[in-house]
């Protein structure tokens, strides 16, 4: 038995992801046959959730199954490759069969026959097949160009950079050159013949311990329920998807599985005049179809019910997940086990009845009535869901005319397409009817649900006082009141009361249209008929979600790359594909976890304190015997003589592996349990009881407060703390104004690489330990290992090929990992690998640090800053890690501005929480922050526009040298100035300015702001080593000291090998670059790797290689001048092939060391960000020509609009336009990538992701379900991305400029335009209460989540607003 497609132990495991089925890493095609249909179904499923047994007479297809390098590849791999949809490969076979398992249905649809090459599949379906599936590295945009290509419906001329054609070719150029795609099903076998004979009786399968049992019918169901109720002590679990498990995490396993999915009764969907009858075990995805199902021509308001059903159903979860999980799942879940249901809150509010089946009886009650029992017992069975048929009352006898049904439902989640658990949902059922004085409310049902309850319930208070009721602004304010007492969540419900002001907010918006008696929305509707009070209150809803428009409208829509290419030092500064894409989309491209597991291999998992500082005293475990399978528990008692109790280092301390006798944080390793499978280890590490004594210990530091008071400091080297600028109580004293001992608090964020740690040690012979490990910094993981054992560090090799996403959390963090594998292995003498599940991964990371700031600043009455200071707290956690080189980078960033006098006081704070460490651009992207903080504080105090206090303040090159020294280089490198005025050039700033002004005076719900903000980031090159070894059929072998990690490290040394031995200019070295392959770190084949980290190891990596090719191009110029007087020309092969038989030596290896001058260097880039609160689509279209979309956008630095829900708290961000200066590019689409990418994690940074803890430091949001980082419908709609090239830098490799990390600071633009918006919406606010109090002055939070945005924009704004209409009456 298994919940995941594992295979045998000597074939790859393939890409575990979330185990939640939230990441969407491991979905794959599952197919099955339909014997009443004689027709095969194929969908999309998550494998980490989908039982073994469950799969029985069924096919699976992974992305290797459509096709891959030996027997080509499908279209969608060379798409995705072609398109440079794919940075570290971890997600992209998921990606591949999520939009496989599209197009397959897209074809069983009745639309017309697409154009040759093309799918039935809409642009927008094909964005919406992988809306469940999380990519860390790309941004998503690519990926959406590469989906939509398939498209019979694209616009060709949306598709971004790619590799097929040129910029200005026309379209059936284009159409010609992509990679044909066919719809056949010959192409594919999704189902082979002999399977659909298997489809014939009930299906009993038996293991040891275990049953699985498959009835066909419902009395069958009944004696197997009888017959396992009688079991002594097992349990039965009743299966249709299992996609439960991934939310309750269940490990333990079950003596008895039934699968319901074959019975009848619970697998069918009845349509009659009563409405439809839906079997439990239908899937979600089936119900939707059956919802949206009408015959030709027919039309009722019941229908339109149904429709609208099936439109929220398709918010719920993702695909993958909707096609596994069942309908009556989802309600046993919310009956019986406090699942926050959108399905529940749906089908309450239209009176649904459910079948109930208890042993041999049958009852039928409503919904409602079923959700307020207790649990179901074992032997009762939920068999089906009626949804009726509804319509509204007719009453001839009545004045009231035109009555009308209405229905809407509502959810606010982080995420709009779903894949993440709501706030709040509702649904809003009424029967109205139109008489002289207004709307009547006839009848009217409200269902609320996920706010923080057991189970959704209808607001009864409410609806018995809105019955009969004509809709008013009084009627409104006093159900306001109600909806208020009926929406309470229970104690320890985070944000109770943002989920409160959620239903308020969505009882005023369904009523909304009847209500705003000022608008014209109520003009001249009393003399016509309800039709048009319908169609009018549909027009002018709230929220018109821009996911909606009948599922026709991308969510990604066109996009401009211009990118400045030159052929100088081709191929290198070429677009070109980045290597190995093809067999990262395929699923061939081996990662850590992908390699066999040696014989006799155990497998590791750590059990981790829960606890701050406390004595650990014992570990043991909950039935007391070991559980099944386990081998070992390892603890620092067991690391050997002459070894040590380290697991990880830093340049300015070390970690212990394990905690000793006193744990001193939450999440730190207390022991490593080694069981037979990676399932049995992390069900004993969760069933691991520690016990712990806090006698005679200090309470723990959990507060940077608190280390302050202990004075708890790690010490900052006085070589790294940055120096001040100028005199600080001069410029103070300077100043016109003054703000003093403002505050401003950062929280943490994690890395969420989609590999989580992962590692296999292998003893190997004379006491040598063989690592192989998903790690940025392999070097230093051999020298840990190496002390940990106790042996010399020749015995020990660590091999790293690829890393599955590492932005920093693969280089300190990973290490531990590996030495726990390494200690294992080294005791037990077998082979011992670990993948940590997503929890531990995320208790254990650390993640970003989270700080405390208090600043001080003096300015003039012109907005001009004179000085600047800053008293920063940073939690660094238990151990130093990079801790202190975050004062460093903080003030790098924060020193963007000339602040006339610049001083601080920053201490590294030790507390009792998990070491923080490097996340990509450390304390770069919180200086940033905080220098826009006390911009945008200037600005309000002074009340000017903030782009002036901005512009007022940039720096000029003499300033800047003040400020960076020998970093600011040359005048003709400061950039910035230039980029900041085509900025507002191309954006055409001023007038935006002025239409969002108008916009704002007049809107009242919707609220947009405009922001425009620089970048500058210090980066630091590093040593890198390099060799170059040419084989003897002419082909190449690279290695480098830097880490692929999606970053195109390999694709950039490739073409750099290529043009460095192009010098030689031999016959055949055009195509030089495809004979030269990139091979993994070995730790023992190529030393002083270093770490790969700063953004800066590509091109240290390939001055490395550029150098030992030049040691080559030496060697072999001689023997070519002396052949050529031989002969006419000397192709690349004869060359090398005379070089191997004259004994020259064909591999060279060099070490860069950059010289101090030029060790340092800044990035520039500029962002103006456009906020808008909610979205209305004949309000965005009014002010559409002053936008984005029209502009030329060659001059651009970076635009974002965004809008935001005064009601919710939403944002949406609709087009970012970004320039970035990469120097002379080495490849401009690797670098497009890189930024694209960056900027999407900064979005997640400043506006998405809370890494939450207890009062003990544990982290609670430890998983997909609860730590949302951004997805395809929360990216720019519209990304525009400028790559300049600021032409040559004599210092930088071949003029080249880093792009990994400085561009995630630019998405502090997408937090500053939020602010601005909000900052209007408290405008109104403040009009609306006739208050004299300023609501200009107030504190934007990191991030900024819907409920921090929504308490800015006023828990209480309807109440307002309806107090504000019934005073103006």
């Amino acid at each position: 038995m298994c919940s995941g497609f594992v295979t045998n132990e000597e074939e790859r495991e393939k890409f575990l992801g979330s185990l939640e089925g939230g990441c969407g890493a491991c979905v794959v095609l599952l197919s099955k046959y339909d014997p009443l249909l004689r027709q095969v179904d194929n969908y999309a499923v998550n494998s980490c959730l989908t039982l073994l047994c469950s799969v029985n007479r069924c096919s699976i297809t992974t992305s290797e199954g459509l096709g891959n390098s030996r027997d080509g590849f499908h279209p969608i791999h060379q798409r995705f490759a072609g398109f440079h949809a794919s940075q570290c490969g971890f997600c992209t076979p998921g990606m591949s069969v999520s939009l496989f398992s599209a197009l397959v249905n897209a074809e069983r649809t009745h639309r017309p026959d697409p154009p040759l090459g093309f799918s039935k599949i809409t642009a927008s379906e094909a964005e919406k097949a992988i809306a469940g599936n999380l990519c860390r590295c790309t941004g998503y945009r690519p990926i959406a160009d590469a989906c939509k290509s398939f498209a019979a419906d694209v616009d060709m001329e949306d598709l971004g950079i790619n590799s097929f054609w040129k910029k200005g070719e026309s379209t059936d150029i284009k159409i010609s050159r992509l990679p044909f795609y066919s719809c056949s099903n010959d192409q594919v076998c999704t189902y082979p013949d002999f399977l659909k004979n298997e489809y014939k009786s009930a299906v009993f399968l038996s293991s040891e311990r275990k049953s699985w049992y498959s009835p066909l019918t419902i009395e069958e169901l009944q004696v197997l329920l009888e017959l396992c109720s009688t079991g002594h002590g097992t349990r039965t679990k009743l299966i249709v998807g299992n996609t439960g498990t991934g939310y309750y995490k269940e490990l333990e396993q079950y003596a008895h599985y039934v699968d319901l999915r074959h019975i009848p009764e619970l697998s069918s969907i009845r349509r009659d005049h009563m409405g439809i009858n839906i079997g439990a075990a239908v899937t979600i995805s089936e119900a939707i179809v059956a919802l949206r199902e009408k015959k030709k021509g027919e039309f009722s308001e019941g229908e339109q019910v149904f429709k609208k059903i099936a439109e929220h159903m398709e918010k719920i979860a993702s695909g993958s997940i909707r096609n596994s999980a069942s309908v009556g799942g989802n309600l046993v879940m919310a009956q019986s086990g406090n699942f926050p249901s959108d399905i529940a809150t749906i089908l309450l509010a239209v009176g649904s009845t459910v079948n109930l089946m208890t042993g041999l009886e049958h009852e039928n009650p409503t919904l409602e009535e079923f959700l307020a029992r207790p649990p179901l017992r074992c032997k009762s069975v939920l068999i089906s869901i009626q949804i009726p048929r509804l319509e509204p009352e007719r009453d001839s006898s009545s004045s009231k005319t035109d009555t009308k049904l209405l229905f809407e439902t509502y959810r606010a989640a982080p995420r709009p397409l779903g894949n993440a658990l709501p706030y709040l949902n509702a649904a809003f059922l009424a029967d109205v009817s139109l008489c002289k004085t207004g709307v009547v409310i006839n009848n009217i049902s409200i269902a609320l649900g996920a706010y923080g309850v057991k189970h959704a319930i209808r607001a009864r208070k409410v609806e018995e006082y809105l019955t009969g009721k004509l809709v008013s602004a009084n009627v409104l304010f006093e159900a306001v009141r109600l909806i208020k007492e009926a929406v309470i969540p229970e104690d320890g419900t985070l944000k109770p009361a943002y989920r409160s002001s959620l239903a308020v907010s969505y009882l005023f918006e369904f009523f909304c249209p009847f209500v705003d008696t000022g608008a014209a929305i109520w003009d001249g509707w009393l003399d016509g008929d309800m039709d048009t009070i319908v169609e009018k209150a549909s027009k002018e809803n709230i929220i018109n979600n821009q996911f909606d428009n009948n599922g026709k409208q991308a969510l990604i829509s066109s996009a401009k790359q211009v990118l400045e290419s030159s052929r100088e030092y081709y191929p290198v500064g070429e677009p070109m594909t980045k290597s190995g894409a093809a067999i990262q989309a395929s699923g061939e491209a081996v990662y850590v976890d992908d390699i066999p597991s040696p014989l006799n291999c155990l497998h590791g998992a750590f059990i981790y304190s829960t606890k701050p500082l406390a004595w650990v005293k014992d570990i043991k475990f909950k039935n007391k015997s070991p559980p099944d399978g386990v081998t070992s528990v390892i603890s620092y008692k067991d690391i050997p003589k002459g070894g040590e109790n380290i697991g990880s280092k830093a340049m300015y301390g070390s970690e212990p592996l394990f905690a000793d006798e006193v744990t001193r944080c939450a999440g730190q390793p207390i022991a490593f349990v080694v069981a037979d499978t990676q399932k049995h280890a992390d069900i004993a590490a969760a069933m691991a009881l520690v016990d712990y004594d806090v006698e005679n210990l200090e309470p723990p530091i959990l507060t940077v407060e608190e280390a302050v008071k202990r004075s708890s400091f790690f010490e900052v080297p006085p070589f790294i703390y940055p120096t001040e600028t100028g005199d600080f109580l001069k410029g103070m004293a300077e100043a016109d104004h003054k703000i003093l001992s403002a505050e401003i608090k950062l929280g943490s964020q994690y890395y969420f690489y989609m590999e989580t740690q992962t590692a296999l040690a292998v003893p190997d012979e004379d006491n040598c330990m063989v690592v192989y490990c998903s790690m940025q910094c392999p070097e230093t993981a051999h020298t840990i290992i190496a002390r940990c054992l106790g042996i010399p560090e020749h015995n020990v090799r660590v091999v790293t090929r690829r890393v599955g996403g590492g932005f920093g959390g693969k280089a300190v963090k990973a290490m531990p990992v590996a030495t726990a594998c390494a200690l294992a292995a080294n005791k037990l003498r077998r082979p011992v690998r670990i993948y940590l599940n997503r929890k531990t991964d995320m208790i254990m990371a650390g993640g970003r640090h989270p700080m405390k700031i208090t600043y001080s600043v003096g300015f003039k009455s012109s907005g001009k800053l004179t000085a600047l200071h800053l008293e920063i707290l940073i939690n660094a956690g238990i151990a130093e890690d990079i801790s202190p080189l975050m004062s460093l980078t903080i003030i790098a960033a924060l020193k963007k501005y000339d602040w006339g006098a610049l001083s601080f006081d920053i201490k590294v704070c030790k507390t009792n929480h998990s070491s923080k460490s490097a996340m990509r651009a450390p304390g770069d992207v919180q200086g940033s922050y905080i220098a826009e903080a006390v911009i945008e504080h200037v600005a309000s105090t002074l009340s000017m526009e903030v782009d002036s206090i901005r512009h007022k303040n940039l720096h000029t090159f003499e300033s800047l040298s003040l400020f960076y020294g020998h970093g600011a280089g040359e005048a003709l490198d400061y950039t910035l100035p230039s980029i900041w005025d085509m900025l507002a050039r191309s954006s055409c700033l001023e007038h935006r300015v002025e239409v969002i002004n108008q916009f704002n005076q007049s809107s009242k719900w919707w609220k947009k702001g405009i922001s425009r903000v620089p970048i500058l980031h210090e980066v630091l090159v590093r040593p890198c080593p390099g060799k170059v070894s040419i084989l003897r059929d002419g082909s190449v072998v690279v290695e480098v000291g830097g880490i692929e990690l999606g970053q195109g490290l390999w694709t950039k040394a490739k073409q750099m090998t290529a043009y460095s031995l192009g010098a030689l200019q031999c016959d055949g070295t055009e195509d030089l670059v495809d004979r030269v392959r990139v091979i993994q770190s070995d730790t023992l084949r190529l030393i002083q790797g270093g770490m790969t980290a700063g953004s800066t190891t590509s091109e240290s990596s390939c001055e490395a290689v550029r150098l030992s090719c030049n040691i080559l191009v030496e060697r072999l110029a001689p023997l070519k001048k002396k052949l050529l007087e031989q002969m006419d020309s000397v192709s690349w092969e004869v060359l090398i092939l005379q070089a191997h038989q004259q004994a020259v030596n064909l591999s060279a290896s060099s070490y860069f060391v950059p010289e101090f001058s030029s060790m340092q260097y800044l990035n520039y880039g500029a962002a103006v960000s456009e906020d808008d609160i909610a979205f209305n689509s004949s309000e965005t279209r009014a002010v559409a020509p002053y936008g984005f979309q029209h502009l030329n956008t060659k001059d651009k630095a970076l635009g974002v609009q965004v809008e935001i829900n005064l009601l919710t708290g939403e944002t949406r961000i609709l087009q970012v336009d970004l320039m970035y200066d990469c120097g002379q590019s080495m490849n401009p689409a690797v670098d497009l990538g890189q930024i694209e990418g960056a900027f999407v994690q900064g979005i997640g940074f400043f506006m998405l992701e809370e890494y939450l803890m207890n009062s003990d430091g544990l982290v609670v949001t430890e998983g997909t379900w609860t730590y949302k980082i951004p997805t395809i419908d929360t990216v720019p709609r519209q990304f525009n991305v400028h790559v300049l090239n600021s032409g040559h830098h004599k210092n930088r490799v071949l003029s080249s400029k880093a792009s990994g990390e400085p561009p995630l600071l630019l998405a502090v633009s997408v937090h500053c335009a939020t602010r601005a918006a909000i900052k209007e919406a408290r405008k109104q606010l403040s009009s609306w209460s006739e208050s004299d109090e300023s609501e200009m002055e107030f504190q934007l939070e990191v991030p900024a989540t819907m409920p921090v945005v929504k308490e800015l924009c006023g828990l209480d704004n309807v109440e307002r607003y309806l107090q504000s209409l019934l005073s103006s009456q």
